[in-house]
Parts: C-alpha cells; sequence; structure tokens
C-alpha cells in the first residue's frame, strides 16, 4: 500500500537510507561487496545517507513532525 500512497513511499525510501547507512557504518562488508545489479540498490541508497546526511536528517525530523503532527 506504500506504493499509492505518496506520504507513506516517501517514508519507506528515508528509512530504507537510514537503514542502509547504518549497516553499511556497522558491516561495510555486507553492502560493499554487491555494487551492482539489485542489491546495488542497497549501495546507493548507503552512498545517498552517507554524502547527503545533513539533508536526510533535516528529512527524518520533518518526517517525524509530521507523524506526531497526523
Amino acid at each position: 500500500s506504500a506504493l499509492f500512497n505518496f506520504q507513506s513511499l516517501l517514508y519507506v525510501i528515508l528509512l530504507l537510507i537510514c537503514t542502509c547507512t547504518y549497516i553499511r557504518g556497522v558491516a561495510p562488508r555486507l553492502i560493499d561487496r554487491n555494487k551492482e545489479g539489485f542489491q546495488g540498490l542497497f549501495f546507493k541508497l548507503a552512498r545517498i545517507g552517507e554524502r547527503l546526511s545533513p539533508y536526510v536528517a533535516l528529512s527524518c525530523i520533518a518526517m517525524a513532525v509530521t507523524f506526531i503532527i497526523q
């Protein structure tokens, strides 16, 4: 159902970015060994989380505020 609701889709994408970045920080071998194919998507999400971390953090704060308000 997250595919049909835009806000839920954004939540899922943001949580995937945060999760992949955390996993890469804890166990980098899990993410770094697969840079191509479907599992390469997780490597790319981890890279986005590392390079754009201030924007990802602001997005997480905004997501939390909108979740609390609703």
